[in-house]
């Protein structure tokens, strides 16, 4: 899908504990910084759909699965982002992106190229968008909240 980058992050071991990388300013996808932060996302529970207008997302998962959907309005890409599948999710302004949790614990990280504005986002309801989280990927239509 245009506008979405997958990039494999490296994992250092340690005996002392290990380094995971999540961000250089030279990878594919950084688009500038505007904050980071992390959101939890309930086992079994889906927070979205929402579309940014400006903000270029940097998704990183660091404790457990989560499911993340992104959509251009005609197709849906799903991948499950944690420590075992360690990736980042480079997500371009004007994609509509939803998570649903799939552990009993699950953080997400947004490395965001700008900071936090409340008006430069588009949400609609969950039901915006037909998404069989379970199994069936297609559109049917979407109802702007």
């Amino acid at each position: 899908m245009d506008g979405i980058i997958l990039t494999p992050l490296k994992k250092i071991s340690h005996p002392k504990g290990d380094l995971f990388h999540a961000m250089k300013l030279s990878d594919a996808g950084y688009d500038g910084f505007g904050e980071a932060y992390f959101s939890t996302i309930s086992n079994g529970q889906v927070k979205g759909w929402k579309q940014h207008t400006i903000m270029t997302l940097n998704l990183v998962v660091i404790v457990g699965d989560v499911e993340v959907v992104v959509h251009d309005q005609k197709d849906f890409y799903s991948v499950v982002l944690s420590l075992a599948n360690y990736q980042r999710l480079t997500v371009s302004p004007g994609l509509w992106v939803a998570f649903k949790g799939l552990s009993s614990n699950n953080i997400l990280l947004n490395l965001a190229s700008i900071e936090h504005d409340p008006n430069e986002s588009n949400n609609i309801s969950l039901n915006g968008f037909v998404y069989d989280w379970e199994k069936d990927k297609r559109i049917v239509g979407y109802d702007k909240l």
